[in-house]
């Protein structure tokens, strides 16, 4: 969709290559929105830029921006069509698939994705994207995917920004030797809430507040919502999908130490150590710091995560990659464009907002401690040998087989729920 490693830089889509010229110096990738056709041979030709589109490219090239297409929705539909499993579980329709997509495909959009991706060194995690523009949505990489119990001695999780992606990635699931495999874990319309507002007028994440605070204003769209909240670094966020909870909202927070980029220095070259023990050391110190309090205080423990989050990636980036400088300034992939300003490798704590959830407290006797109750049972997020994509019902491993991709690692990636 176990922290990890890789985070210091993109890991779904890979950076952008140029697509193979035909007899043409100098020739570059057509970018998005190019007048191209897609018959066998053919050159979509923009101004002075030449690329010959493949007529039947793999899944893993469209992912890497190897190949192009003119309709990603069509593609990526009919070929899950070939690939559906038996229903084991209520899943989303492909006719569903496309009308959600299509309905979002304006200015004003609120398209989400939960992506399962399964690294070949850093192993699961998670990936929410949500949609704030026409092009492009913005993305965090959920080590631990996302919380599920609301009585959970370790409230809080971590989600750490990545690259801006283009929205038609919502609808990747595919495998490669080079990505791993990338899932549908679930995928919806997502709604910005209202922040709670304390009764003595201070705005305030206690999700025990009774008085609320609309800050974007009632008339405006859920994706302009979500970039007001965005920029507050406060963000209450509903998402209808179709596997989470009916009313399943998350509270989602950048500690202001976190509120700046982070510091170059983390892409300093380090001796580098083996992978396992690298990725190991992250997933440690990763677990360690999700048990921060709910104070709205960075815990010094995250603070710690960050070196062995470096090595980890160091461990697992090939020395001779360097990603394109444009996307590292941008911090968007070509054809996605970062107007929220989204950072990459900030630190978020997102947690389960339990009264906007529809919970409520309650204590069965003085010797029994207080908990929370609610319209909805507890979930674990398993890891990649039980969760199925929403839409397929396929494992990572049948994604994996699907594309023809064999020999791949880690081995016995356990699963990655706890309470």
């Amino acid at each position: 969709m176990a922290h990890p490693a890789s985070l210091t830089r993109g890991i779904s889509p890979p950076p952008k290559r140029k697509a193979s010229s035909i007899g043409v110096a100098d020739s570059t990738r057509v970018g998005d929105g190019a007048d191209a056709h897609g018959a066998e041979g053919e050159i979509g030709i923009k101004a002075d830029k030449v690329v010959l589109l493949d007529a039947n490219p793999t899944l893993a090239a469209i992912e890497a921006g190897q190949a192009q297409i003119r309709d990603h929705l069509e593609y990526f539909a009919k070929h899950f069509e070939t690939v559906l499993r038996p229903p084991r579980s209520p899943r989303l329709s492909i006719d569903n698939f496309r009308l959600l997509y299509k309905r979002n495909q304006h200015p004003h959009g609120r398209h989400f994705v939960v992506h399962q991706h399964d690294h070949p060194i850093s192993g699961t995690h998670y990936d929410l994207r949500l949609q704030f523009s026409e092009t492009s949505a913005i993305s965090f990489a959920l080590p631990y995917g996302l919380p599920g119990n609301p009585n959970s001695v370790r409230p809080n999780r971590m989600a750490i920004e990545t690259r801006v992606h283009n929205v038609w990635n919502n609808l990747i699931e595919s495998a490669s030797h080079a990505t791993g495999s990338l899932l549908i874990w679930d995928t919806g319309e997502y709604e910005v809430l209202d922040r709670p507002l304390h009764r003595n007028n201070r705005a305030t994440d206690d999700e025990t507040s009774d008085v609320e605070v609309n800050p974007t204003g009632a008339a405006q769209s859920q994706s302009e919502r979500l970039f007001a909240a965005f920029q507050s670094r406060h963000i209450h966020l509903r998402l209808n999908g179709n596997r989470l909870p009916l009313g399943y909202t998350i509270a989602m927070r950048l500690p202001s130490q976190d509120a700046t980029k982070w510091p170059r220095t983390l892409r300093i070259k380090r001796q580098r150590m083996e992978p396992v023990i690298a990725v190991k050391r992250a997933k440690e110190k990763a677990a360690a710091a999700d048990t921060d309090s709910d104070s709205g205080t960075r815990s010094a423990t995250i603070d710690r995560t960050e070196a062995a989050l470096a090595d980890a990636a160091l461990a697992s980036e090939p020395e001779d990659e360097k990603q394109d400088a444009e996307i590292r300034t941008s911090n968007a992939y070509s054809g996605a464009t970062n107007t929220i300003g989204s950072v990459h490798q900030r630190h978020w704590l997102v947690t389960i907002d339990r009264k906007l959830s529809g919970f409520r407290k309650s204590r069965r006797s003085e010797s029994v401690k207080e908990r929370w109750v609610g319209p909805w049972e507890p979930f674990n997020v398993e890891g990649k040998y039980r969760e199925r994509s929403v839409l397929t019902g396929r494992l990572a491993e049948d994604v994996m087989a699907d594309e023809g991709i064999k020999g791949f690692g880690p081995e016995g990636d356990e699963a990655l729920h706890y309470t």
